[in-house]
């Protein structure tokens, strides 16, 4: 009597490693742009044959890594990454370490604070503490994507990330302009933005890990109770503690303020 096996087990048949690659390369084939992939979309990247495709991703739905909506017949990620991103950025150094830094910032000057981390094409909210007595609360959702050009925490990753991880400049933007506006922020560890919420104003600062951009450290508020100016109490609080935080998570300053130890993305100093 022949063995009838499922589909579980037959896209476990490959070699351990292999099965683990390929689920791995399925997974990585999603992004904020395309979330949601067919069959032969993912049987295009992946390079292997149609059935097999299929097979792992029936295992990988069945794990609740995959989801399938039979209407439209498109595959997406499923609520177990949830858990695991969840998981992923408990563990992250910075997060727990950034903490009582941010909750000292906010009873200083009573503003929200948000920390953000760069995936590779923008920066993501990880953490929040808005613990203010304002009447008015300001509320930033974590696991928000963030403008990588236009907002001021986007800013900060455009001005410290080596060259080759910064975004690129889409077709037709003011290059000169941009890059003199990076510039100053090189120059002055801040950056000041009030253009993506109407009413909102964000201050961020960057925050370094060894020799790294780690993050970046906001403070956002309304126009009314944030100054757009670099040296307001406001920016001197937040620069103050991100420079503390920064020598907590290993960097070493020269005396100079941190953000002028970085290399601009043109080369030269900071």
């Amino acid at each position: 009597m022949s063995k009838v096996i499922s589909a579980s087990e037959t896209a476990l048949s490959d070699s351990p490693i292999q099965s683990v690659e390929r689920a791995a390369r399925i997974l990585g084939f999603f992004s904020v742009e395309r979330p949601a992939l067919s069959l032969a979309e993912l049987t295009v990247r992946l390079g292997v044959s149609k059935a097999t495709t299929h097979r792992y991703a029936v295992a990988l739905r069945r794990a609740n890594l995959l989801r399938h909506d039979p209407a439209s017949g498109l595959y997406t990620l499923g609520p177990k990454i949830v858990e695991l991103a969840a998981s992923a950025l408990a563990g992250l150094r910075i997060i727990k370490v950034a903490g009582p830094y941010m909750e000292r910032l906010v009873g200083r000057i009573n503003e929200t604070v948000v920390l953000s981390m760069w995936d590779g094409e923008a920066p993501v909210v990880v953490r929040v503490d808005d613990n203010t007595d304002r009447l008015v609360r300001i509320n930033v959702r974590t696991g928000a994507r963030l403008p990588a050009l236009t907002s001021a925490q986007g800013k900060i990753y455009c001005a410290f990330l080596p060259t080759g991880e910064a975004p690129e400049l889409p077709e037709g933007h003011d290059d000169a302009s941009f890059r003199a506006e990076l510039d100053e922020v090189r120059r002055d560890g801040l950056a000041v933005n009030s253009l993506v919420v109407e009413g909102i104003r964000a201050i961020a600062a960057p925050l370094f890990q060894d020799d790294r951009l780690a993050g970046a450290l906001a403070v956002v508020g309304t126009t009314a109770s944030i100054p757009d100016t670099i040296d307001s109490v406001v920016a001197r609080a937040l620069r103050e503690t991100a420079d503390a935080l920064s020598a907590e998570l290993g960097f070493v300053s020269d005396g100079r303020a941190i953000p002028r130890r970085r290399v601009n993305r043109q080369g030269g100093a900071g």
